[in-house]
């Protein structure tokens, strides 16, 4: 079964939302942008509070929105890893220098931290092979999604379910995880989850369409209905209008 991702802007939704079961609990400040970062000091209180809850979903975090600058992104995801999330997300568009940013990051990954790359697919042309998922794989990373930096369209708008099973196909044949996101709604779970992702990422639709809404958990507990009665591939274990996410 494919996995499912639950951003949560701050610590006051934790609790709304762990009754749902997300898989993946993602630290994301939805009013600061795209890939809005928390403080890392309220980073570092949620892995602490968490850490004793038994079957606790994993935790990734944003490092947030920054140019593609090795100067910008290689300490912001120090820091953010510093916290002991499982996960660092970083998202990366073709503009600037990705490739270098992705170099930068190589010496992170080597000393264990999880990194999750987030490929922009409205900035970046709706083809895998133009994505840098041989480098991202090289430089050690855990993982690639495709999400959307803009927020009025959702993923399937920018790429068709082909170019999507083709991402996924991609990375999993140079042995990263999986996962898609960008404004998704209940309404995308059974095609995206027949592609086999490993995981899918909310965020609008857990909040009622709105991604800057608070947690609604009659949302939140429709979307984990709907994981549960799609098939797809199987997550790796815990240690873990269209809406907007």
């Amino acid at each position: 079964m494919t996995g499912w991702l639950a951003s949560v802007a701050d610590r006051a939704e934790i609790p709304l939302i762990l009754p749902a079961g997300p898989d993946i609990l993602d630290l994301k400040d939805p009013a600061a942008g795209a890939l809005g970062a928390w403080a890392v000091d309220d980073i570092a209180a949620t892995v602490r509070e968490l850490a004793a809850l038994p079957d606790r979903p994993r935790l990734s975090a944003t490092i947030g929105d920054h140019p593609m600058r090795p100067d910008a992104v290689e300490p912001a995801a120090r820091w953010i890893a510093a916290t002991g999330v499982d996960f660092v997300k970083i998202g990366f568009a073709p503009d600037g220098a990705p490739d270098r940013c992705i170099d930068a990051l190589a010496p992170l990954a080597a000393d264990g931290v999880q990194l999750v790359a987030v490929l922009f697919a409205d900035l970046w042309p709706p083809d895998p092979g133009c994505l840098p998922i041989d480098r991202l794989a090289s430089a050690g990373f855990r993982g690639a999604m495709l999400d959307t930096a803009g927020k009025r369209h959702g993923l399937r708008h920018h790429w068709h379910d082909a170019q999507l099973s083709s991402f996924v196909c991609c990375a999993r044949a140079h042995g990263l995880l999986t996962g898609l996101a960008g404004s998704l709604r209940a309404a995308d779970i059974p095609a995206l989850s027949a592609l086999s992702p490993d995981y899918l990422g909310f965020r609008g639709a857990l909040c009622g369409g709105e991604r800057t809404a608070g947690i609604d958990p009659q949302a939140a507990a429709r979307i984990a209905a709907a994981m549960t009665g799609s098939s797809g591939a199987t997550p790796p274990p815990r240690p873990s209008q269209p809406s907007r996410s």
